[in-house]
């Protein structure tokens, strides 16, 4: 099996875990990036009108017996939309994928991930993971949305994160884990 981890991070976090996680795996990586830099009322406008921005790279090479980890932040509980090219482009093949996020979560969990995943795909992810950035700030006072977009992950951090990646996606890489 081949791993091909394909990330889009706003403010780095999901992108410091991706390269990470392909590190401990030997998976490949591909760092999605837009157009121009991201601004809160275009993320805003691109999740009301449903819209895909422009991504690079535009296309990505996946054969069937692949696992793709999709790692990206949620937006106002939805997906990042950057990659919304990728979901199209493999709705139907029929490789395995995985979903991490490492969002903020000042806002609680993201309980409609699973469905949106379901939904875009046209099948379950073989593993979803919700990481939130609140969990590593002080509760108290509540860690607000402006304190989670400031924070950024450290070495421990990200490290505590990758662990508990591999933990979660263990069922679906036994087979490929006998080879890293």
């Amino acid at each position: 099996m081949n791993i091909k981890i394909i990330s889009y991070s706003l403010t780095g976090n999901n992108d410091a875990v991706a390269k990470s996680l392909a590190a401990a795996l030997g998976a490949q990586h591909i760092q999605v990036s837009t157009a121009g830099k991201k601004t809160m009322p275009a993320i805003f406008f691109d999740l009301l009108l449903n819209r895909i921005p422009r991504v690079s790279p535009a296309a990505i090479d996946i054969h069937n017996d692949d696992l793709v980890i999709f790692i990206a932040p949620v937006w106002l509980g939805r997906i990042a939309t950057p990659l919304r090219t990728y979901f199209k482009q493999l709705k139907d093949k029929p490789c395995k994928y995985a979903f991490v996020s490492i969002s903020g979560g000042a806002d609680g969990d993201n309980i409609k991930l699973a469905d949106e995943l379901q939904s875009r795909m046209g099948r379950k992810p073989v593993a979803l993971v919700d990481l939130h950035i609140a969990s590593l700030l002080p509760q108290v006072p509540k860690p607000t949305r402006n304190d989670t977009m400031k924070y950024h992950i450290t070495g421990a951090d990200r490290k505590n994160m990758t662990d508990k990646i591999m933990a979660a996606l263990q069922p679906a890489l036994a087979p490929s884990l006998q080879n890293v």
